[in-house]
């Protein structure tokens, strides 16, 4: 790479670190005007614009990043559930551990899920979604679950996901010190998660059946 090249990418990068620098601080990211988040690189406003045609591509670049964050802990995960056999208390721990340490990436997945930039809550939907269907993959691989079809899998793997991206507000906010031990983020994601996986080990599947209507239920005494 010249170092022309690297120079651009160490700038480019400038100004995704600049932008979760400032939603540290409380704001969402539909809040940042293009021109702080150039300041705040180090850079003039025009700059800006070498690298990232507007705000919303800025933003998908983030979502891109976390992704990748993501992808690097699962294999993690998977390595630890496939060769060490791990549990799931150890999974999630390798999963809160990686967002401990990329604060400012999961700040923003946390938030922007919700926000104001609908390219953004797009992609951010698509993230989730490959998770989930890489999720609903691993676990046909572990057969852990031999009694569910592909459809059983893939409402287990959304609920888990879903669980994890819910939680992602709390992880990145401090807890009260009136919360209970077993209803702080960490503890409660992990009993949750754990949960799930062991009501998935005794769950059948979904059916197609419909309810009883009230005229198939018993008549009341009088």
């Amino acid at each position: 790479m010249t170092p022309r090249a690297e120079q651009k990418l160490q700038t480019r990068q400038a100004l995704m670190n600049a932008a979760l620098e400032l939603m540290d601080s409380g704001r969402g990211f539909g809040s940042l005007s293009l021109r702080e988040v150039a300041r705040c690189a180090g850079i003039v406003p025009t700059g800006f614009y070498r690298h990232f045609s507007d705000m919303d591509a800025l933003g998908l670049a983030l979502v891109e990043e976390v992704g990748e964050t993501f992808r690097v802990t699962l294999r993690q995960v998977r390595h630890n559930e496939f060769v060490l056999g791990g549990l799931v208390e150890a999974s999630t721990r390798i999963f809160l551990d990686a967002v401990e340490a990329n604060h400012g990436q999961f700040l923003f997945l946390a938030r922007e899920q919700y926000g104001g930039s609908q390219p953004v809550r797009q992609a951010i939907a698509s993230l989730r979604q490959r998770i989930t269907d890489d999720l609903s993959a691993d676990l046909r691989l572990m057969n852990r679950m031999p009694q569910l079809s592909p459809e059983g899998l893939d409402l287990v793997s959304d609920l888990v996901v879903k669980t994890v991206f819910a939680t992602l507000p709390e992880l990145m906010d401090p807890t009260a010190d009136s919360v209970p031990e077993h209803l702080r983020p960490r503890a409660k994601i992990t009993q949750q998660l754990r949960f799930i996986m062991i009501g998935g080990k005794h769950w059948e599947g979904p059916t197609d059946d419909e309810p009883q209507n009230s005229a198939a239920l018993p008549e009341a005494h009088q």
